[in-house]
């Protein structure tokens, strides 16, 4: 009597052993227990009402010119200026309120316009350094910023230039500083005078001597 021919080809002992590794997987009672069986919940949904920003119009005084704008009610008087009306000569600095370079003018007083919001100027004149003047016509502080070489890179020229022209009209009116000695003795632009009140405009390029001439040329004209 002959024996059983166990040999199996290696294709044959492959497809053998992938048939009896599906059956295993399948259940038994697949059909029956996938009916039994609760279908697992979807993840709660929350309902999100998205408000949407909050806008309003303001109307200024931009460099003479009556401009209205509706803004959203974050809109920082700077980013009105540069992204609304492209009034890019008003620069972004530090964006805190820590360099000058965005100073402007709003009735007559200087401000950083990054800190300031747009909505709380409606009916206010404000003039950026493309309201002081033009390049045909440009204004004395702009015309010895150039004589006496008060800038390098120039970033932040617009800024120091707004500021040394409320500068001047702070001496006029006898606005003290952190450094007048006499509030009641008429004002002075001495050296003192004049670095403690530009104090608050940065020039990283150091042209600090140049801006000093300048100013002190325009107030001793306006003297």
């Amino acid at each position: 009597m002959s024996s059983p021919d166990w040999e199996l080809s290696r294709r044959e002992f492959v497809a053998g052993g992938a048939s009896l590794s599906a059956m295993a997987s399948t259940p038994i009672f697949g059909t029956a227990q996938a009916a039994d069986t609760p279908a697992p919940s979807a993840a709660p949904t929350r309902n999100v009402t998205m408000e949407a920003n909050p806008m309003m119009t303001v109307t200024m005084d931009i460099n003479g010119r009556s401009r209205s704008l509706t803004l959203d009610t974050r809109t920082s008087l700077l980013d009105a200026l540069r992204e609304h009306l492209q009034l890019t000569g008003t620069k972004k600095g530090c964006d805190h309120g820590h360099c000058g370079a965005c100073t402007v003018l709003v009735n007559g007083i200087r401000i950083n316009a990054c800190l300031s919001l747009a909505v709380m100027h409606d009916g206010d004149r404000v003039t950026t350094v493309e309201g002081l003047g033009t390049p045909d016509a440009l204004h004395p502080m702009q015309a010895a910023f150039l004589k006496h070489d008060g800038f390098q890179c120039g970033y932040c020229t617009p800024g120091q230039i707004c500021s040394a022209v409320a500068l001047l009209a702070e001496i006029e009116k006898g606005v003290p500083s952190h450094v007048t000695d006499d509030i009641a003795a008429p004002m002075k632009l001495t050296n003192l005078e004049l670095r403690e009140r530009m104090s608050g405009n940065i020039c990283r390029c150091g042209a600090y001597s140049n801006i000093a001439e300048a100013i002190t040329e325009v107030a001793g004209a306006k003297a």
